[in-house]
């Protein structure tokens, strides 16, 4: 499933846009969400989760500007599309690490263009995945759901996007040797994916969907380089940098 976010203080344009992707994704047959938020305001005091986020720039404050940075500190990694009437705000973006930007008024041929870029963007991103077995079933997990790994005594749980929950039997090396370099290991008993960590203090990992998970005072010179170096690896995959 492809969840998407409108943020826009115009009613037509929220209309206009959330139509716009709906028509889209059931053309190309996408299980799909659509979040809609009339404000900056309404998008930072929402704790629910998207995949790409259409953000209009002239808002209210907090403007799409403002709010996409406070977004970005938060730890959204999700692909923001800037809305916008005035091509001049585009160079005042790049620091909100935009994946695109959309002119007023949109442009179907472009509008459909970049939905198509953005979803093969995400579809490279969750090739990578966890196959959990238990008994005779078995469960996949993509690498890009899961927020962290934690392991007590014998049972190693998977804490997932959207509060999901999974626990089975494995030995905590061997599940650290099948993941991708987004996950660290940040405690003996912990491993942590960048992609939601928000910052570190006082020996706790802060994490953006909310909570934290401790460090070991030993790791958090290597939490710190190790998060800087996936910023990189993350920009320049994007074509940022």
């Amino acid at each position: 499933m492809i969840v998407f976010a409108v943020c826009d203080d115009e009613p037509f344009m929220l209309d206009d846009v959330a139509s716009r992707l709906s028509r889209y994704a059931e053309e190309r047959h996408i299980e799909h969400k659509i979040l809609r938020f009339d404000s900056g305001k309404a998008l930072l005091d929402s704790k629910q989760v998207y995949d790409i986020l259409f953000l209009d720039i002239q808002m209210e404050q907090p403007d799409g500007m403002k709010t996409a940075m406070y977004l970005r500190q938060r730890g959204f990694q999700g692909l923001l599309i800037f809305i916008t009437i005035l091509k001049d705000n585009v160079f005042d973006s790049f620091e909100a690490e935009p994946y695109d930007y959309l002119l007023k008024p949109l442009d179907e041929v472009r509008f459909r263009h970049t939905l198509d870029r953005a979803r093969n963007t995400l579809l490279q991103e969750d090739v990578h995945t966890l196959t959990i077995r238990k008994g005779n079933t078995c469960q996949v997990i993509p690498f890009s759901q899961l927020i962290y790994c934690e392991v007590l005594g014998r049972k190693i749980y998977l804490y997932q996007q959207g509060g999901g929950t999974t626990d089975f039997y494995e030995k905590f090396d061997n599940l650290e040797k099948q993941m991708d370099s987004r996950f660290f290991r940040c405690h003996r008993s912990y491993l942590v994916n960048l992609d939601y960590v928000r910052g570190c203090h006082d020996g706790r990992v802060q994490l953006s969907e909310g909570g934290d998970i401790p460090v070991s005072r030993l790791r958090e010179q290597g939490l710190a380089q190790a998060l800087l170096l996936h910023m990189k690896e993350r920009r320049h995959y994007r074509g940022l940098v």
